[in-house]
């Protein structure tokens, strides 16, 4: 099932989510809903908060991306990296700090350079409730970063300077209040 996507604005964007249990009331349909939705918008990451629930849950699927000349380099990876991340923990982020464009289907129509560490090392709980330690870099530890900032109330644009900010700062307004044009499902605060 599709489900809304939460707009700029939404207080559940901004809470600190919650940790679940493997006994979480049909797990495997959220996960199975959440690709969906994500997939629906065209998106490669999406985080609970961002269909309105504040649970510790996310989810990445960046095998499009393995068609991109710019990750030629990474290709293999990229093709298999399908992966659902439950009461995740960023343990290390190192490495040099790189800009990349990004963008959130919770705030449509922006996209701004965020700076990140290249490399982080995070624990997680696969859809099955395996745990797992793992590094990662390059553009899956962005994403990852992306979604993770989800589930502690961050979004994008906070990591922007103070001039971006007030630069974005009338389209998110228009977000918050609808005025976007979207081609996929979204829920926009009262």
């Amino acid at each position: 099932m599709i489900l809304p996507i939460r707009a700029f604005g939404d207080p559940v964007l901004r809470k600190v989510a919650k940790e679940i249990n493997k006994d979480y009331p049909e797990l495997g349909e959220l996960i199975d809903n959440m690709f969906e939705t994500m997939y629906s918008a065209n998106g490669i990451g999406l985080a609970a908060p961002q269909i309105g629930l504040d649970l510790r849950l996310f989810v990445i699927d960046v095998t499009p991306l393995a068609e991109d000349e710019d990750y030629a380099d990474i290709k293999d990876e990229l093709a298999e990296f399908k992966k659902v991340f439950i009461n995740a923990t960023i343990l290390e982020e190192s490495g040099e700090e790189w800009k990349f464009n990004e963008g959130c289907l919770s705030i449509p129509d922006v996209r701004e350079d965020v700076k990140r560490k290249s490399t982080i090392v995070i624990e997680y709980y696969d859809e099955n409730f395996v745990k797992h330690t793992e590094t990662f870099s390059d553009i899956r530890a962005r994403v990852i970063q992306h979604e993770y900032d989800h589930i502690e109330g961050i979004l994008f644009t906070d990591h922007l300077s103070a001039l971006k900010k007030k630069l974005v700062k009338g389209k998110l307004v228009k977000i918050s209040q609808g005025d976007v044009s979207i081609n996929y499902k979204m829920r926009f605060p009262k």
